[in-house]
């Protein structure tokens, strides 16, 4: 995939800063940090998203961040971990390459939650299981 940003990363075309590689995933530094330490993990086969993935693949990506999680919570003594997968452009995938982001938090740093938490309607959330279901 020549136009995909990623794979020029994999591919060593495009710098990165390079966190954690594995056989299969590599972990970078965004370059759009919501975060210090925002890492970026993803398969280095093109993976469109998560729809695409197959079981493994998505396990590979998911295993790898969460040892990226552990090195960034040790070495930068975050207080708690953000992790992101988001998927189709409906899903706020910006770059479509499957990948997760690993966001280092601390109580001070000011970012926020995607939505409000409220609780869910009763008959919705009903409606919303047999459909899923069935």
């Amino acid at each position: 995939m020549s136009e995909c940003i990623f794979c020029g990363i994999v591919g060593g075309e495009i710098p990165s800063r390079k966190v954690l590689e594995t056989d299969s995933c590599l972990a970078f530094l965004d370059i759009f940090p919501a975060n210090r330490g925002h890492t970026l993990v993803i398969p280095k086969r093109h993976v469109l998203d998560i729809h695409e993935a197959d079981a493994g693949t998505y396990a590979d990506v998911a295993a790898t961040a969460k040892k990226v999680a552990d090195i960034l919570q040790s070495k930068l003594n975050s207080e708690g971990t953000t992790i992101f997968q988001m998927s189709r452009e409906a899903g706020w995938q910006t770059v479509f390459h499957l990948h997760m982001h690993v966001i280092p938090r601390w109580s001070s740093d000011g970012l926020h939650k995607p939505w409000d938490i409220a609780p869910g309607n009763e008959a919705e959330l009903d409606q919303v299981l047999q459909q899923i279901t069935k």
